[in-house]
């Protein structure tokens, strides 16, 4: 019995020491594979890079000019094109040749050297300079723009439509290098002359060298190294081919892959050995429980690996998108309202100067050429303008055919003249647009205020209005800002006088309901508190209008508490569903707020549960004790946070794990651009991927149409909320609406 037993025991040992075996090898290859493809993925980015960190230079008015000179200014050249290409982005051979093909400037390894270098390396790029311009006809690989061929499919380039340029990988005197050949031409003029006779620009890495440190420590490919053969059995390292687009192959790359199979393995083999006679019979079952361990775990390592990586570059994406405008690649109002913020801080000399441009007939070019028109000339005035700025000022895209500047250095009177003259004869000038010539203009206003004394807010209402008064005057000009514009002022005040009325009487001010769906955008879940002011001589006056005068004014508290009583007295009548409730950051600045919001949901005899606090992403940047501390206890009494306007502002990974919310609601400036601009879906997808991998739900504010809804509904966003499903109502007309719309629900289903 003992010798078929152990017999038994043995044969399953070696069958579960084959299975780790197995095991190990399978993970060691998924390994190897996956480094591989990193590898090849790492090249091509190096090769979009390369050319991307080209057009800097070789699209630029100064370089273009300063190369078409009989002798061009090789300092110059130095500091504006070879040291910065070196310094900045590792190139370690760039050579400009003139239309001719000859060279006049070259620099290797951060060093001006004599441009004859030329000769030894222009057999190998020679393929790559025919194609750039246009003498060699060749399909383009995934990493060039060739002059009149289209984009390669599955193209990755980065650079601008008006780029020109060849990017492969090549031998040079025996070494495999990755090299960019790309077209010089001016940023903001029409190209003059043949195109053959333009310069060009010789961008080159060589992969043995900083790539191969780059690729061990950013990709943790260990040893990577160029090797002219495949590496030998036996020297533990892995290699892939190096093949040009053209086939041609320069070599291989090795490197020394990571066998944690291996490694587990032999761990395994050293330690059971001694354990194996005295528990032989448990041992197979151990190493197939083992083996099916380790292969689930390398599985659940891969998955949260690659989870991790694609949440990171989702983030990324939506924050750059948050902050540059998506047409001209400007910062957006967001961006530039952080600068005039930060720079009106910082700023200890001198003055900060806001100038806010308005284009002339840009309505009349949509209306007449269409909006891919109106889209080219808002780029074009994007290039015109930034060529106009000098260093030290930020230009900005605020939205549709706005634009503005924010000036920190040589803000006299005269250099500011000059500067909104400079940019009223770039927008004077033709602009050539799907064959035709378009004429427009601008108009500019100007505000300047006092060094650390300068509010954002006050200055571009002060060039608002200065702009607006260039408008009333006719247009086409630019104007400062002066007192006498300023009429809003005694506005502000008399609304302020009017509204401590209002509040002392308990009149004209009222609240209204908003319904907010589920994700089906048919079951009500809750409503949201929005104030408004029947105003007896201007009308209905929505919260904009009058809650930053609250805030200054010091009423923003007794309006607050008045709103959260009469948001908690009509919750009551409606068990079961939640009531959102809009903080200023200036309650939640004040000394004991959190006791005051639960006094007044306690005497309105309300559970914490059923009230939704909705707070702006401006009370966690300011991080001060009293908003952490004030957060803690209303989320540990039971109240709801949500983060309104998410995506407007600084929105951040890190202040979502820093403060504790339990919902983030997307702006409705994003809705509003679903179903028309894919970057705007795209941006949605992002944060509702972010707020669920963070267990936040989602709330999408601003829906109107049922294509918003579908979309946003697909993307899986937890509720819904807008004029789709209704507008906000008063108190008395709250049980009709719902009745109506749960009429048209039940007749929908039916129609169905």
């Amino acid at each position: 019995m003992a010798t078929p037993a152990i017999f038994l025991a043995a044969a399953l040992v070696l069958f579960g020491a084959w299975s780790l075996w197995a095991t190990a090898r399978q993970v060691d290859a998924s390994i190897r594979a996956r480094q591989a493809n990193d590898v090849h993925l790492a090249l091509g980015a190096v090769l979009d890079d390369l050319a991307q960190s080209q057009a800097g230079v070789a699209i630029w008015d100064p370089a273009y000019a300063e190369v078409r000179k009989a002798r061009p200014d090789a300092a110059w050249l130095d500091q504006n094109v070879g040291t910065w290409l070196n310094y900045v982005f590792n190139h370690e051979l760039d050579i400009i040749i003139d239309g001719s093909d000859q060279p006049v400037y070259a620099m290797q390894n951060g060093a001006r050297i004599t441009p004859a270098i030329f000769t030894s390396v222009r057999p190998a790029l020679l393929p790559l300079i025919q194609a750039a311009r246009g003498s060699l006809r060749r399909a383009p690989n995934t990493h060039e723009r060739l002059p009149e061929r289209k984009l390669a499919q599955n193209s990755t380039v980065r650079t601008s439509p008006a780029a020109v340029h060849a990017t492969d990988l090549v031998q040079i005197s025996g070494r495999a290098a990755t090299a960019s050949v790309m077209r010089m031409i001016p940023d903001s003029k029409v190209l003059v002359g043949p195109r053959e006779r333009q310069p060009l620009l010789v961008s080159i890495r060589f992969l043995d060298g900083t790539m191969m440190r780059d690729l061990s420590r950013i990709h943790g490919i260990a040893g990577a190294r160029v090797l002219r053969a495949p590496a030998a059995p036996g020297t533990g390292l892995y290699s892939v081919p190096l093949r040009s687009s053209q086939g041609v192959l320069l070599g291989h790359l090795s490197w020394r892959p990571d066998m944690p199979g291996r490694d587990i393995l032999r761990s395994v083999a050293h330690r059971g050995g001694a354990a194996a006679a005295a528990l032989i019979v448990l041992l197979g079952v151990l190493v197939i429980i083992v083996g099916r361990l380790m292969f689930r775990d390398a599985r659940s390592i891969e998955e949260l690996e690659n989870a991790r990586v694609e949440l990171q570059a989702k983030e990324a994406r939506a924050q750059y998108l948050a902050n540059h405008d998506v047409l001209t690649s400007l910062p957006n109002r967001a961006a530039f309202n952080r600068f005039v913020d930060e720079a009106a801080t910082h700023t200890t000399q001198g003055a900060l100067a806001v100038l806010l441009i308005d284009l002339d007939k840009f309505k009349h070019v949509n209306d007449t050429l269409g909006h891919l028109a109106g889209d080219q000339l808002i780029q074009s005035v994007a290039g015109r303008i930034s060529a106009r700025l000098r260093k030290g000022g930020l230009l900005a895209r605020l939205g549709g055919d706005e634009f503005a500047i924010c000036l920190t250095e040589d803000l006299g009177t005269e250099a500011l003249c000059t500067l909104a003259e400079g940019c009223l004869a770039e927008l004077r000038k033709p602009f050539p647009i799907l064959g035709s010539e378009v004429q427009i203009g601008g108009s500019i206003g100007i505000a300047v205020g006092a060094p650390r004394s300068s509010d954002r807010t006050e200055l571009l209402r002060k060039a608002d209005i200065a702009m607006y008064s260039v408008k009333a005057g006719g247009r086409d000009g630019y104007r400062f800002y002066t007192a006498e514009m300023d009429e809003s002022l005694a506005n502000r005040r008399e609304l302020e006088e009017d509204l401590r009325k209002a509040l002392a009487l308990k009149q004209q001010l009222f609240v209204a309901y908003q319904p907010k769906m589920d994700a089906s955008g048919e079951v009500v879940v809750g409503f949201e508190a929005l104030v408004r002011w029947d105003h007896p001589l201007k009308g209905l006056l929505t919260p904009d209008l009058f809650i930053p005068i609250a805030e200054d004014a010091g009423l923003i508290h007794a309006l607050g508490t008045w709103v959260l009583g009469e948001a908690c007295r009509v919750s009551k009548n409606w068990p079961g569903l939640t009531m959102a409730v809009n903080v200023s950051p200036v309650q939640f600045k004040s000394d004991g707020f959190a006791a005051k919001v639960r006094s007044v949901v306690q005497n309105c005899g309300v559970h914490p549960r059923h009230i939704e606090l909705e707070v702006t992403e401006g009370i966690l940047i300011d991080d001060c004790a009293e908003v952490r501390s004030a957060l803690d206890d209303l989320r540990l009494a039971g109240f709801r946070i949500a983060l309104d306007d998410f995506g407007t502002g600084y929105s951040s990974l890190s202040y979502l794990k820093q403060f504790k919310v339990d919902r983030i609601k997307i702006d409705k400036s994003f809705i509003k651009r679903v179903g028309r601009d894919q970057e705007a879906i795209a941006i949605v997808q992002a944060v509702i991927a972010l707020g669920h991998a963070m267990n936040l739900s989602v709330t999408a504010e601003g829906v109107e149409t049922c294509e918003q809804g579908s979309l946003l509904r697909t993307a899986g966003c937890n509720e819904l909320q807008g004029y789709l499903f209704s507008k906000a109502v008063r108190e008395d007309e709250l049980s009709i609406k719902l009745a109506a719309m749960r009429g048209q629900m039940a007749h929908g289903h039916q129609a169905r």
